[in-house]
């Protein structure tokens, strides 16, 4: 459930920051909770980068460790 709670709270933020804080007035005191707005292509990128790192380091792990001996 805390897992679904923190999804439930970083999709909150990420669209308040991407989709409705370009509406707002740059001076407007909301703008102090948020990162510049170029961070929000640079941080997914990262994670994304993060993400298929994992995904590739467990499928070599699996494929490496599944690999049969040869019978010569």
């Amino acid at each position: 459930m805390g897992l679904v709670g923190f999804s439930l709270l970083l999709f909150t933020y990420y669209t308040i920051w991407v989709i409705i804080l370009p509406f707002v007035d740059s001076d407007h005191v909301v703008h102090q909770y948020f990162l510049p707005r170029e961070y929000s292509v640079i941080l997914p990128g990262i994670a994304a980068l993060i993400l298929l790192l994992c995904v590739g380091t467990f499928i070599g792990v699996v494929t490496r460790k599944n690999r049969k001996p040869k019978v010569d």
